[in-house]
């Protein structure tokens, strides 16, 4: 069979399933890296930060499960474990920050990364015809793009 459940064609998918399980590996560290966040957030701006960081953690496990998803719908395996996230992302482990600003600025380098990598992911999905990976993402990068813009007027 040369083409999978969708009629895609198994070979050309492969990029762009190794495309979309490095987007959910960054996808995960991210999202431990909210979690941390909300947790640990301190300070006079504790309750908006803390209420953000959970709507853009309930956000990011959306994302997580939608990208897993899509990589199974493909006929691919989505990477599971912390071994394979922290082996294949670019976004480090954000440990021990105490600062609410600087948790604010590594959540906007942390979307900027996610934002390039699904702008690569989209471009290798629209070379194959992929309207269902290329709608998703494009979903993806404008929620992104308006909370990156929103955290940089915050940090102002």
């Amino acid at each position: 069979m040369s083409t999978n459940e969708i009629g895609l064609k198994i070979k050309d998918s492969k990029i762009l399933v190794e495309k979309l399980n490095s987007l959910l590996a960054n996808y995960e560290v991210y999202y431990q890296n909210l979690r941390n966040f909300h947790w640990n957030v301190t300070g006079p701006n504790f309750f908006e930060l803390h209420a953000k960081f959970e709507e853009l953690y309930n956000q990011a496990n959306l994302g997580i499960d939608e990208v897993a998803e899509r990589i199974l719908t493909l006929g691919a395996r989505p990477f599971s474990s912390f071994e394979e996230y922290i082996a294949n992302a670019a976004i480090q482990e954000a440990k021990h920050v105490k600062e609410a600003k600087k948790m604010v600025e590594i959540i906007r380098d942390n979307l900027n990364t996610l934002l390039k990598l699904e702008r690569e992911t989209i471009e290798a999905a629209a070379e194959q015809g992929d309207e269902g990976t290329v709608t998703m993402i494009s979903d993806y990068i404008s929620a992104k793009e308006k909370t990156v813009w929103m955290l940089s007027a915050y940090l102002k």
